[in-house]
């Protein structure tokens, strides 16, 4: 369905809804795209909204472009997974789309650089994507990294099967981060229409999390209850006061080496490349913000990025002096560095998506 997504209400009657069919005047291409062979075994499902293949012929109506006004989007709203939480909403109607994948307890909406990127990216005729999975809003602690990456591939399947796309840049905010990296190793069959990578506040829960009080203990805690084989089962509420989490996630999180230490300034270099090495096969931009309130003050953050970037195999750094965690405060020097990159990178090795 087309609509209009705002921050203020997820019911409004203001939303402007109408229905795909009368909204798009041109259909996908009747050709398949580069990727469409990529994924076998995966048949189109009933209820899917096929979109058609440029934004500027699609009935615009009163407004033009992705965004109506402030903390109002204007797009598609669709699912791209059997689970209720599997909602994808979509600006712009291209065949090349910019994925940003959230942090812990975001959904939609989830920074305020989202609005101004999604204008600059009509601009250069991409689409921006937001989505829902099994980790967002409170999900995040019962959720894992595999559970993200193998939602995070439906999602991209969707893209290559039903709208013929061209190919992906993969967009992560903090602990979507992890989501990417992790989701790039699995080298699965969709990750090779990921054409390049932004990381935007890869941080470390781990050390962020080592500086409240309770965090020693209830690490122990976790590790016991994964030796006994109750992982799956919920920590106390101390553990998390945000969300239910259990001692698997709470382990990931928040233990030396564990899935979700990928960033911590007192690893190895020779850890940090086991962790991010594989990332120097795909184009990577890192987004680090010098005044990020959950990096440690003891952390040298200049030398952490540089060290991040060496590890991924030379990515593109990008300091943003005074910029917090979210950068709300750096918005313009945010979407700037992001249309930079992916107007360079983005179609790199697009004629050859399997080499």
């Amino acid at each position: 369905m087309n609509l209009s997504l705002s921050s203020s209400t997820t019911t409004s009657s203001s939303s402007s809804l109408t229905s795909s069919s009368s909204s798009s005047s041109s259909s996908s291409s009747s050709t398949g795209s580069w990727f469409s062979g990529i994924v076998r075994g995966r048949s189109d499902r009933p209820g899917s909204v096929k979109m058609g293949t440029n934004s500027t012929s699609s009935g615009a109506g009163d407004f033009a472009g992705p965004v109506v006004r402030k903390n109002q989007y204007r797009g598609v709203l669709f699912k791209y997974g059997s689970k209720p939480i599997q909602v994808a909403f979509k600006t712009g109607d291209y065949k090349q789309q910019v994925i940003f994948i959230g942090g812990l307890t975001d959904g939609f909406l989830a920074t305020e650089y989202l609005e101004p990127l999604a204008i600059a990216l009509d601009k250069e005729k991409w689409s921006l994507v937001q989505f829902l999975m099994s980790s967002s809003y409170t999900g995040f602690g019962t959720s894992s990294l595999q559970q993200d990456a193998m939602e995070l591939d439906q999602l991209i399947s969707h893209f290559i099967n039903k709208e013929d796309s061209e190919g992906v840049v993969l967009l992560g905010h903090s602990t979507g981060c992890q989501d990417i990296v992790h989701y790039m190793r699995t080298n699965a069959a969709c990750s090779r229409a990921v054409r390049a990578a932004i990381l935007q506040a890869p941080v470390s829960d781990r050390e962020y999390r080592a500086t409240l009080p309770e965090t020693a203990g209830m690490i122990d805690m976790a590790s016991s209850m994964i030796s006994e084989g109750c992982g799956s089962e919920l920590m106390p509420r101390e553990a998390d006061p945000t969300a239910p989490i259990t001692a698997n996630r709470y382990h990931s999180l928040c233990a030396y080496m564990g899935d979700d230490d990928m960033f911590s300034s007192d690893l190895s270099d020779d850890q940090l490349r086991m962790r991010l090495g594989h990332m120097s096969n795909t184009p990577c931009q890192v987004i680090f913000s010098m005044s990020d309130e959950y990096v440690p003050d003891y952390v040298d953050k200049k030398a952490l990025v540089e060290r991040l970037c060496r590890a991924m195999g030379g990515a593109e750094k990008v300091e943003i002096e005074y910029g917090n965690h979210s950068l709300s405060n750096r918005v313009d020097e945010a979407v700037k560095a992001i249309i930079d990159f992916v107007k360079r990178e983005g179609p790199s090795g697009w004629d050859d998506p399997w080499n």
